[in-house]
């Protein structure tokens, strides 16, 4: 019987942007409670998730924003697109960057998610989920891809 091809999956990173600061949230320690086909146990990411069939790019971003934070996003824009590849997983990370939203985080997926905290740019924790690390970078640098 032959293998059965892997498949590239497709998900977000929304870059919540306040007051100067950015959303980031703690992922679980524990790997199979952070669920992350890319290996994120135990760092900081942006809210994101994947996108859903028939589901356009705004409204997939929009969608996990608040199924993970119960924030309301208005308006979104997107920033750039990274290459995410380990040793099981691929996927095409798209970064989303919104100024336009209402309510505050809460910890709305506690298993994954332990805590919401904002961060001024020039004072991130460490570890930065992968994904996430680079559409902030991308961000910063004014980047839309680097291969």
């Amino acid at each position: 019987m032959p293998q059965e091809a892997k498949k590239i999956g497709v998900g977000f990173g929304i870059m919540l942007f306040r007051d100067g600061k950015i959303l980031l949230g703690r992922r679980n320690k524990d790997a199979e409670k952070a669920s992350s086909a890319l290996h994120g146990e135990g760092t900081w990411t942006m809210p994101g998730g994947k996108l859903h069939f028939f589901e356009t790019f705004e409204d997939g971003a929009k969608r996990e924003v608040a199924e993970e934070t119960g924030i309301k996003v208005k308006s979104i824009d997107f920033i750039s697109i990274t290459n995410n590849i380990v040793s099981d997983a691929h996927f095409v990370t798209l970064g989303f960057f919104c100024t336009d939203f209402d309510g505050e985080a809460e910890v709305l997926e506690p298993d994954e998610i332990e805590e919401w905290q904002w961060f001024p740019l020039n004072k991130l924790p460490t570890p930065i989920y992968k994904p996430s690390e680079e559409v902030i970078r991308n961000y910063l640098e004014k980047v839309i891809y680097r291969g």
